[in-house]
């Protein structure tokens, strides 16, 4: 059996400073989210194994907890 792909290229239009804050904005927000997620992972950290019996979780939880939006763990 025999299996045919194409990818065509198509050069993104418009201007580099467009592209390049484009860029810059699409970084900040990345950052931005991984520091609050980072808050949250030392906030259930610094709890106490009762505290997170508690809210229903675990310690190894609490990585899969503060993605479970993002990776649909």
């Amino acid at each position: 059996m025999a299996s045919i792909s194409d990818f065509f290229h198509t050069p993104q239009r418009g201007s580099g400073v467009r592209r390049f804050f484009t860029g810059l904005g699409n970084g900040m927000a990345a950052y931005m989210e991984r520091n609050a997620r980072t808050d949250q992972i030392r906030f259930y950290q610094q709890m106490s194994d009762a505290d997170l019996a508690a809210r229903g979780m675990q310690r190894e939880d609490i990585v899969r907890h503060v993605y479970r939006d993002r990776f649909f763990l």
